[in-house]
């Protein structure tokens, strides 16, 4: 979290990370340049509500502007109203909407809203059974604008609109996973005595934690939304949830369903906001714990707050996982598997299998499948229907990307297919070209840094245990997949595998079991009943019998 400088004589900004920019309200020139730009293409719908100072000529357009914040379950004017956000389309540059920013006294409220809710309120001392009620009521209001979400986030992210509906149905899934653990999760337990002549038992209480920052990326905003958002709110904690500036539109949404939902007042704020403010939340006395997704950097940087102020922590961070193509493998099934295991969400994805290493005996079959591959998918634009590799989402991302494609030429790897050159016709947006590279030594930073974008390394081991030493060597530990005509071999080096997750011949990762990463992906874990006991705190109590 970089500390930033005044700018125009705004008191906060965005940081490099944030291709867009604040303008103040109402600007003609600037809305003019949008509006031209939105009526040369504009948006897909989205139900976004238009705030009461919108001016005029943009409510005719219908374009998007929403200039008030949720906190503490209510729309309120933020603190610094002249701040706002263009939201810029990955695609094109043009102008999406323009969406009110937080700032550090923005958070303040929100904090203040939630340790009132947590301490005072009802929502802590509610049963299980009704938090689990106003869940259920959230999901099926999210479930009913499914197509909604999926166009506001393929708009707002560049992600083709494949991932982005099939993802609806897995946040559903996340969510049923999560209430089943709260449904058997043992709140208050009678735990009798080991040693029967002792005349006391106890009773081990799980009680919510607190209040909860919650600081999201933008990649997959409401999955990554839901994995702190639903276990945090089942436990009986009050939230306060930082979104990423370039998500403003589609987690506004979000605020819009959880008020519909039915949840008390102060229990839950959305706030986008940029790193500066981010960490005055993740620093804020009155927060209890702190739970994160997003770069290994910023991960150590809150691990150190989270350290001297002794707060509870959560950490999904990067990864650079390896898929090991054993020399039995089906090739075909492989490559259809990787399609999505290695470049999903245009290879945004911490969890992205990024390394493919193949067996000596089967390198150069190996390398021309996945060349063929990854030459098969269609670049272009998110809301096509056969598009399957959209934009990155900021222009900084797009360079990110190319850079590392130039080291990786200039490190001797052989260029199997793509390169850095921008993709004919799509120079408007900020897409890069899908790439895979050959004769790749797991030292070369393309193998060993989160590229974060369509970059594929092929890397050649000779036996099972050269690939298990390849896949360990890395600081990263988050997932990994191995393909395999052998169930038990594929399982044997599985468990050999220093990572949290790993898929055996493309089965998905499970809801249900825990979610998270070794070494520098993370510390804790997400999903299913141990992704909820990370949000409750543990009580004794003895007593006679």
């Amino acid at each position: 979290m970089g500390q930033g400088e005044p700018v125009h004589g705004l008191p906060h900004r965005l940081t490099d990370t944030v291709v867009a920019r604040y303008v103040q309200r109402g600007d003609p020139a600037t809305m003019a340049a949008a509006i031209l730009r939105l009526t040369e293409e504009p948006a897909p719908p989205m139900r976004h509500l238009l705030g009461s100072s919108a001016p005029s000529h943009l409510k005719e357009l219908n374009m998007t502007v929403r200039d008030k914040l949720y906190i503490g379950g209510s729309w309120v004017t933020p603190s610094a109203p002249e701040l706002m956000l263009d939201i810029l389309s990955p695609h094109d540059q043009s102008v999406l909407g323009r969406v009110a920013q937080a700032a550090p006294a923005d958070i303040d409220k929100a904090v203040a809203a939630a340790r009132e809710a947590f301490d005072h309120g009802p929502w802590p001392r509610t049963s299980p059974k009704e938090r689990q009620d106003v869940v259920r009521r959230y999901d099926a209001l999210r479930t009913a604008r499914a197509d909604e979400i999926a166009a506001a986030i393929s708009t707002e992210n560049g992600s083709a609109g494949w991932f982005t509906k099939i993802g609806q149905p897995f946040l559903t899934r996340q969510t049923n996973a999560y209430l089943q653990a709260a449904e058997e999760f043992g709140w208050e337990e009678i735990v009798a005595p080991s040693d029967p002549s002792v005349a006391f038992d106890t009773i081990v209480r799980r009680e919510a934690i607190g209040v909860v920052a919650a600081v999201i990326p933008w990649n997959s905003p409401f999955s990554a939304a839901t994995a702190k958002l639903i276990p945090a709110l089942l436990a009986g904690n009050t939230v306060v949830l930082k979104v990423s500036p370039e998500n403003s539109l589609s987690m506004m949404l979000l605020a819009d369903l959880w008020h519909e939902a039915g949840l008390p007042e102060g229990v839950l704020s959305v706030l986008p906001a940029d790193r500066e403010t981010s960490e005055h939340l993740v620093s804020h006395a009155d927060v209890d714990k702190i739970s994160f997704t997003g770069s290994t950097r910023a991960g150590r940087r809150i691990a150190a707050i989270a350290g001297q102020q002794l707060k509870r922590v959560g950490l999904e961070l990067g990864g650079k996982s390896a898929a090991l193509i054993l020399d039995d493998a089906d090739l075909a099934a492989a490559m259809q598997s990787l399609r999505f295991g290695s470049l999903g969400n245009n290879g945004e994805a911490c969890i992205l299998q990024t390394r493919i290493l193949a067996p000596r005996s089967r390198y150069e079959e190996v390398v021309t499948a996945v060349k063929d591959m990854v030459e098969s998918l269609k670049v272009g634009d998110p809301a096509a229907s056969d598009t399957f590799i959209g934009p990155m989402i900021r222009r900084d991302q797009q360079q990110r990307v190319i850079d590392y494609i130039t080291i990786g030429i200039e490190d001797g790897a052989r260029l199997v297919t793509g390169g850095p050159q921008i993709p004919a016709g799509l120079e408007k947006g900020n897409y890069v070209t899908p790439t895979v590279f050959a004769d790749v030594d797991n030292g070369m930073r393309i193998a060993q840094e989160e590229i974060f974008g369509p970059v594929l390394v092929v890397i050649a081991y000779d036996d099972d245990d050269d690939a298990v030493r390849i896949a360990n060597d890395s600081e990263y530990g988050l997932s990994g997949g191995i393909w395999s005509a052998d169930i038990a071999r594929a399982l044997a080096v599985a468990r050999r595998l220093r990572t949290g997750t790993v898929t055996l011949n493309g089965s998905p990762i499970s809801f249900d079991g825990p979610f998270g990463g070794y070494k520098a992906s993370g510390l804790g874990r997400e999903y299913g009943k141990v992704g909820l006991t990370g949000y409750v705190e543990h009580k004794s109590i003895t007593r006679t019998r």
